[in-house]
């Protein structure tokens, strides 16, 4: 059967687009003009998913996500938006949206938004908010690599004031780290779960992720036929690890750590290695380049 999503939006175009692109890919599309339309609807019709605008006029969509919330914790939400705010990304975090597209979007990106909303189980992936102040969140985040993708998106509107390159080094950082955790760490089990804290000031910002694993040792990152891991490749053989992967019959890949580590100004680890601090300074950096 097919699935059934439901537009929130004031935009007729928009509706038409998103529409159009939507019944071809084989879904069943609902149209709402305004957010008490859309509660009306959801009461009403089986809704797979709800793709909701913020800025509407009588209530926004933010404020819809939270009426919802109170009767449905269940239904898969994605947040559209041109509004790239922290308090639009912590609001949205914090009623369990599945995920966040900022407007303006393409077809592919709706779509990929949307395939990935469906692969996620709303009963099993739920992100937990600890504190949700824009200097200061903290996060449980279930180990499931499906997670990463939309809490990037969400966590990345919490910089949309920083250059473009510093924004994306800390980004790509905390993208890679995080993968690391759920997918090491945690061993891909959703019943698990990794704790991120995202600090900001005027001149810093620090990510901390501790997953729930046993840690590593830097000894065991060595196999017989050289090192797994690419940070710890010899200045003269950048490939090294690749080849000892391959001889372990390890998937290739192996560059996370080293990639992270260039990308902030420090990398610490805890004792365990269960848990990384990444700091990247700011040094007073100006608006978005």
């Amino acid at each position: 059967m097919a699935k059934t999503i439901l537009v929130v939006d004031d935009d007729p175009e928009l509706h038409n687009l998103i529409g159009f692109a939507l019944r071809k890919e084989g879904y069943e599309v609902m149209d709402a003009r305004d957010a008490f339309e859309g509660l009306e609807m959801i009461e009403k019709h089986p809704i797979d998913l709800a793709l909701l605008d913020v800025m509407m006029p009588k209530m926004d969509g933010l404020e819809m996500l939270s009426r919802l919330r109170e009767y449905n914790k269940d239904l898969r939400v994605i947040i559209m938006t041109a509004l790239s705010t922290p308090e639009a990304a912590i609001s949205a975090m914090r009623d369990q949206a599945s995920d966040f597209l900022a407007k303006p979007f393409d077809v592919n990106q709706l779509l990929s938004v949307v395939e990935n909303a469906f692969r996620l189980e709303p009963e099993k992936i739920n992100i937990e908010v600890l504190s949700a102040r824009p200097e200061w969140i903290e996060l449980r985040v279930p180990c499931d690599p499906a997670a990463i993708e939309p809490l990037d998106r969400l966590m990345s509107q919490l910089k949309t004031d920083l250059p473009r390159i510093t924004r994306e080094s800390v980004t790509y950082a905390f993208r890679e780290m995080l993968r690391n955790a759920i997918e090491y760490g945690g061993k891909n089990d959703p019943t698990q779960f990794v704790e991120v804290g995202y600090l900001r000031s005027p001149r810093m910002i620090l990510y901390r992720i501790k997953d729930p694993g046993e840690g590593f040792s830097i000894e065991s990152l060595y196999q017989p036929s050289g090192p797994i891991a690419a940070f710890l490749n010899p200045e003269g053989d950048p490939m090294l690890h690749e080849r000892a992967r391959e001889d372990q019959g390890i998937r290739p890949g192996g560059f996370g750590i080293l990639i992270a580590r260039d990308m902030v100004d420090e990398m610490i680890y805890n004792e365990r290695h269960n848990e990384v601090v990444l700091i990247k300074y700011l040094d007073g950096e100006s608006k978005q380049a």
